[in-house]
């Protein structure tokens, strides 16, 4: 018979860091006022707009690295033995 044990263990830490995650956004929500959103996430220095008359481009080059790097981090320390 196959253990499962494991699988049920990380589903569970899964849910666990989406809960966590949730509760967090919520609350920054507030703080950040009328937006909804993180105030400076998306206009750091780095992100790409540009802005035609009938077009919008956007990247945001820097966010994505940003979030990359503390995502990485946060499995790093989750992961490590």
């Amino acid at each position: 018979m196959i253990d499962m044990s494991g699988m049920g263990k990380i589903l569970a830490l899964m849910g666990m860091v989406l809960v966590a995650l949730g509760a967090l956004l919520m609350i920054l929500g507030r703080w950040t006022g009328s937006e909804g959103s993180f105030g400076w996430l998306g206009r750091l220095p780095g992100d790409f707009v540009i802005k035609r008359d009938s077009f919008t481009f956007y990247f945001p080059l820097a966010t994505s690295i940003v979030l990359s790097l503390v995502g990485s981090l946060i499995l790093y320390l989750f992961f490590r033995r």
